[in-house]
Order: structure tokens, then sequence, then C-alpha cells
């Protein structure tokens, strides 16, 4: 769970910057994206074809003991069928609002889950139901909170974009974009300042990066050489619009070098790649040599959001990136190292599909907030005299 820490040699970052194809066909992307290949496969490029993709080939050998493989394997099968179901649930109308799933990116919380500790402060913006499951939040609350009932892990006032929960370091989704990077600097500072030897790592959409809280968040926090990780989930497209028409910077970890701040692209669709540079990140923080920028390069299998039909980039896009998930190339360790074998993961599966299925029981069954929650949880001061008339 979130108290695992688990260390490996350092080695170089194996993100790659190739670009995509401009101009041909029916390509509608222009922006520079990763490259990263399944363990034991080719380069997926038959996929792009319509035909069959390449199958692994070789064992690939394991970075890390089996407990973190089979911890990875199962914590990413829980946000990825967890979003299934909330994806399911939105069609139907049982969830409401906006609604941003996070398919295709579980390797960037998993990752760094591993390789961070417990009292460390997690904070992001509205992509935000997989952070806390893999922090071990319960199901329910999270499906709960949904629904918007009263046994949220928000007490159903926050909803898909504002998901909290303090007692496993999950300090929110925040729906103003970019809003969260100078809080994810303020609550690096406090951690600083009270000495407790924690740091803050806080995550950002590639479109978040124009801001201007960024560079004001940045210049203080290499300034005060605060304990803060700050992650660019780089899914190429921010809302629909691909990076290269939006900055003349493409290769957004660069931002950070102009504050001297360590910075470093990364492969996002690997989950052992995420780990070892928020591990190296998180040592830095520790011993007081201030923040990191990572760049993790990754990629959404849905829209923007429940209502983004995604139609800037093509099926045969899609469907490479497909090949090259995470939790495929995570199971294809395990089964290839002899970790597991097929019927324990799928064990696992059944299991956390009955933990979801028992989340939507629960949320279903569960109570709405009553009207005077309204006048709650304004302030902390629990008899404030200025809320009502």
């Amino acid at each position: 769970m979130a108290d695992t820490k688990v260390k490996a040699a350092p080695k170089k970052s194996t993100a790659s910057n190739g670009a995509a194809a401009k101009g041909q066909g029916k390509t509608v992307t222009t922006v520079r994206q990763p490259d990263p290949v399944m363990p034991g496969t080719d380069k997926p490029t038959a996929a792009a074809s319509g035909k069959a993709a390449p199958q692994p080939k070789r064992a690939a050998a394991p970075a890390f003991p089996k407990e973190t493989y089979m911890q990875w394997y199962e914590q990413m099968q829980l946000m990825r069928k967890f979003e299934d179901k909330a994806g399911q649930l939105y069609g139907q109308q049982k969830i409401k609002g906006f609604c941003h799933l996070y398919i295709g990116q579980e390797a960037c919380v998993a990752g760094a889950v591993s390789a961070l500790e417990i009292g460390d402060k997690y904070i992001t913006a509205y992509r935000d139901h997989a952070h806390p499951l893999a922090l071990g939040t319960s199901p329910n609350a999270v499906m709960a909170e949904l629904y918007a009932k009263a046994t949220g892990c928000s007490k159903g006032k926050g909803g898909s974009m504002h998901m909290f929960d303090k007692s496993v370091g999950f300090v929110g989704g925040h729906g103003i974009v970019g809003g969260q990077i100078p809080m994810g600097a303020g609550l690096a500072f406090a951690e600083k300042y009270n000495k407790t030897g924690k740091l803050c790592i806080c995550y950002m959409g590639d479109g978040a990066v124009r801001q201007g809280a960024l560079h004001e968040a940045f210049n203080m926090a290499m300034l005060w050489k605060l304990p803060v990780i700050f992650v660019i989930e780089n899914n190429g497209y921010a809302m629909g619009t691909s990076v290269s028409r939006t900055s003349n910077v493409t290769e957004l970890y660069k931002l950070g070098l102009s504050y001297d701040m360590p910075s470093e692209p990364v492969n996002g669709m690997r989950v052992e790649d995420v780990h070892e540079a928020v591990a190296r990140a998180a040592e830095r923080a520790r011993k007081g040599d201030g923040p990191t920028l990572l760049e993790f390069k990754t990629y959404r299998y849905k829209g923007h959001s429940m209502s983004d039909p995604a139609k800037y980039r093509t099926k045969e896009e899609l469907e490479d990136y497909r090949h090259r998930d995470a939790i495929e190339g995570v199971r294809h360790t395990i089964l290839s190292n002899n970790m597991a074998t097929e019927a324990d993961l799928e064990a696992i599966d059944e299991a956390i599909k009955a933990r979801v299925a028992e989340s939507v029981e629960f949320a279903e069954n569960s109570p709405f907030p009553t009207p005077d929650e309204l006048y709650k949880d304004v302030y902390v001061q629990a008899d404030y005299p200025y809320i009502h008339d």
C-alpha cells in the first residue's frame, strides 16, 4: 500500500521524444508523444496498419520485487475497473456533472505511491479519482462522492472534480486549471516549516503549464528550496488541442530549466520509470535540495471528459497506445517471470470487480447530504457566527 517504498538502482529514463508525423493521410496530431514499448515487444507500428500488434517475445527482467509488481497490478486494475464503471454509470445518468476519467494514465499514480512515504501529500487537478484509490481510500467513499452522497470522501459536496481524503494525504482535486500548482508549493512550504521530513507531489496537466501561477510557484519553490515534486501529466492534448499548437516548447520538462530546477522527461506508460524518477526527486527533496519537475509522457484512452468525443485524434493512434498499456506491461512482467499465474491474476481481477460492484451498491443506498450541510465545513471555526444572515 502507500507505505511501501522500494529502492532500485537509478537508470536513464526510457522516454522518447519522437514527434508524430505531420500531414500524412488522416493523421491529426502533431504533438511530441512518448514511444513506450511493452517489455519484450517490438515497436508497435503494426497496430496503425490494422494488423495485430506484435506479441511479447521474451521475458522482461524484473527491476523490482514480486510484491511491488503485484501491488502495482492490483492498484492499476482497481483504477481501471473503477473508471470503466464510472463511465458506464455516467452514461446511465447515475453520475452527473463533469467527469474526467484516468483510463490509460494509471502508472503515473501507481509508480509515485510506491516511491513515496506515508505522510507525503498529493494534490492534483480535476482528473482525480485514481489518486485516492491508489493511496488507500475506500472505493465506496470515492463512488459515493461521484453520486454526490453524504458518505462520499468529500461528504457529497465536491463530486468528481473535488475528491479529498486527508487521512491518506490526498489534498484534493482542484477545478481551476493550474490553481493547484501554488497550493502544492504551499503544502511543501508547510512541511519544510514544520520540519516533518515529508514532501508534496503536485500533479498538473499539459494545458495547465500555460498558467502564470506556475512560474510564480516555480520561482518561489526554487528560491526557498521547497520539498515539492511538480509533475506534468502530458497526455498530448490538454482539453483537445495538441501541445505543438499551443506552445513553442513541446518538451515541457524544459520549462523547469529556466529556474535551474532539476527536470526530466519520464515514460509515463511504464510504472517502473515513474517509480524511479519520483524516488530520485524525493531523495533530493528530503535532503533539502528543493523541487524537481517531471514530465510524465502518458496517454488517455478516453476524451478529456465524458462529453468529449475525442475526434481530434485517429483510431489508429489510440490503438497504438493501447498496445503500450502500462497494466499489460506489468502483467507481462509478472507472468513471464513466474511471479504469479494467469489464475492468480484472474482472481485479483474478480476480487476488484466485486469491490467496484460493492462501491456502486454502497453509493446507491447512501443518503444525499441534508440541507444543513450547506453551512458546514465552510470555516475551520465550528461556531463561526457570520454564515447565516
